[in-house]
C-alpha cells in the first residue's frame, strides 16, 4: 500500500521501574541502561528501514519522553540511508533545503500516559501487599475489575484512548507517517479503539515493541462494504521487537 496513513505505535524502552518490577503508573522513572540500549537498537532499525516520521506523539512521562528523544536524536544526527539521502537530494534540487526534510515535529500528549494507578504508584506488588493486604487479597481473589483508590477507571482509559485516536485521524491524511510512543497498559486500549473493538484485549507488549497499521485515510469514513475490504486497512506488524535480538 502506497500513499496511505502509516501509524507506528511504540512501547517505551525498559525503565528503572520496569527493572525493579514496580507499578509505575504516572511515576517518573528514568530509562535503565538496558533501556537506553534498547532504544538505540530500535533507532538503528527504523533508520535502516527509512521509517522517517512526519510527526511524533509521545507520552510526557519520562520513560516515554526519553525513548522518544533517543529515537529522534538518532534520526537527526545519524547518516541517512541511501534511499533517504537520494530522496533528500532530489528535493534539494527542486529548491527545498535538506534541513526541512529532516525536521521531526514532536508533540506531548497526555492521553498517552500510562494507567493512573492511585495508591499503588511506584510500589512493587510485595510492597502493595504489605501496605494494603485486604485490597490486594481482593484483587488476587477476583478476575473482576476492582477500583484502586485514587486510580482511573477502565472507562476513563477507553475515553482518553478514543479521544486520542479520533484526534489523530482528524489531523492526519494519507502520506503521513506517525510515531506514537506510549506505555503497555494504555496501548491495549489505544489499539482496541483504532480497530473498532468494543472490548480491550490483553497485549503483552515487549519494551520498544512495534505495532504498525496502514490505513487508507481517504476511505476511512466509508459506510459501504469497503469497511470489510482488508486491502484498505492492514496490520503491518504486531508486537514486533526483533531488533532486541541483535
Amino acid at each position: 500500500m502506497h500513499g496511505v496513513l502509516k501509524l507506528l505505535f511504540i512501547r517505551h524502552a525498559q525503565s528503572v521501574g520496569n527493572q525493579e518490577k514496580r507499578m509505575q503508573g504516572h511515576g517518573e522513572f528514568e530509562l535503565s541502561e538496558v533501556g537506553r540500549q534498547q532504544a538505540e537498537k530500535l533507532a538503528r532499525r527504523l533508520l535502516t528501514e527509512a521509517w522517517h516520521p512526519s510527526q511524533v506523539y509521545t507520552s510526557p512521562l519520562r520513560r516515554a519522553a526519553q525513548t522518544t528523544q533517543i529515537l529522534v536524536d538518532y534520526f537527526l544526527t545519524a547518516p541517512l540511508p541511501a534511499a533517504v539521502s537520494d530522496l533528500i537530494d532530489a528535493t534539494a534540487m527542486s529548491g527545498d533545503s535538506e534541513g526541512i526534510s529532516r525536521k521531526i515535529p514532536v508533540q506531548l500528549a497526555d492521553e498517552l500516559r500510562e494507567f493512573q494507578n492511585g495508591i499503588f504508584e511506584g510500589l512493587t506488588w510485595a510492597e502493595a501487599v504489605s501496605r494494603y493486604p485486604d485490597l490486594c487479597h481482593r484483587l488476587e481473589s477476583s478476575p473482576d475489575w476492582i477500583l484502586i483508590p485514587g486510580a482511573e477507571s477502565l472507562e476513563d482509559a477507553r475515553s482518553r484512548s478514543r479521544q486520542f485516536i479520533q484526534t489523530l485521524l482528524q489531523q492526519h491524511r494519507n502520506g503521513d507517517r506517525i510515531w506514537i510512543v506510549t506505555h503497555s497498559w494504555i496501548l491495549q486500549h489505544l489499539i482496541a479503539e483504532l480497530m473498532g473493538s468494543d472490548r480491550s484485549w490483553r497485549l503483552r507488549a515487549h519494551n520498544t515493541a512495534l505495532f504498525e497499521f496502514w490505513i487508507d485515510r481517504d476511505r476511512w469514513e466509508r459506510t459501504d462494504q469497503n469497511r470489510f475490504n482488508t486491502d484498505l486497512w492492514q496490520v503491518y506488524r504486531f508486537n514486533d521487537a526483533q531488533h532486541l535480538q541483535s
